[in-house]
């Protein structure tokens, strides 16, 4: 990497809070924040996992307490980053669910529960983070890690599907309406295919096994593996650093092809 590159991808100096920081990509995220130089505050309800991540990362990291379908959690949240760190240049809204099932038999509780932790949380991080953010004058970034089920829908996966949907839409219009107020805060989204993190394990036994499992998803990406936490950390990094200060309202697929065409068993 050349002196220019090394620059542009330099966080020192920069305070980044992430959502969903106890394990897999919200952890990946907050390490590769802080190995960038950033000051990290892993937001999260696990409280253990939280302060594993944040303790882990050393004198870079924080701990907060965070359900993110909670407004009044957000304003305690991002108060304490503002008053223990003086400001907020980096949101990774990274927080989410997945559920799973016969759309006929999804009980309107689960539904609820997708979109708050899915489209509400993040919606709420957006909005009180731009308020942060506008208030010091200096750039910020706000990335949304969504999901390729927010473009490509599943027969099984119709409540995950719609939130994924909801926030590749709410990360467009946030982008829009923070340069239509002169806000010099980015906006993106991050839309990966399959991660092999934790968020996978509750559906292994369907598979016979995890190892069947990841197997049988690999076969579905083009590049023959699944994504792993870092390669969406990374390319969160990309996107909160001054090397994207072009790109807000866009879309970032980490996908290893998966949504780029038809199977080539297409033509078999």
């Amino acid at each position: 990497m050349n002196p220019i590159e090394t620059r542009l991808m330099d966080l020192t100096g920069r305070v980044a809070l992430v959502t969903g920081g106890a394990s897999g990509i919200g952890r990946a995220t907050a390490h590769a924040l802080a190995a960038q130089g950033a000051r990290v505050i892993v937001a999260d309800i696990n409280e253990t996992g939280g302060w594993e991540t944040a303790d882990a990362i050393g004198t870079a990291g924080g701990f907060v307490h965070l359900d993110v379908t909670d407004e009044a959690a957000w304003c305690r949240a991002l108060d304490y980053v503002i008053s223990t760190e003086g400001r907020l240049d980096i949101l990774a809204n990274v927080a989410g669910i997945g559920l799973g099932g016969d759309f006929e038999d999804l009980a309107l509780a689960d539904w609820n529960r997708l979109i708050a932790v899915n489209a509400t949380g993040p919606f709420l991080g957006c909005k009180h983070a731009i308020r942060a953010m506008a208030g010091s004058g200096r750039p910020g970034a706000i990335v949304n890690v969504g999901s390729i089920a927010a473009t490509h829908a599943a027969p099984d996966l119709a409540g995950y599907c719609a939130s994924k949907g909801a926030l590749r839409m709410l990360s467009k219009s946030v982008a829009l309406y923070c340069a239509h107020k002169g806000y010099p805060i980015r906006c993106n989204a991050i839309h990966p295919t399959y991660v092999d993190s934790e968020m996978l394990d509750p559906i292994a036994a369907l598979y016979g096994s995890r190892e069947a499992m990841v197997q049988a998803m690999a076969k579905l990406v083009p590049v023959g593996r699944l994504a792993k936490p870092a390669d969406i950390a990374a390319a969160v990094v990309f996107l909160a650093c001054d090397a994207a200060g072009m790109v807000t309202g866009t879309e970032l697929f980490v996908d290893g092809g998966q949504t780029a065409g038809i199977a080539p068993s297409h033509f078999g």
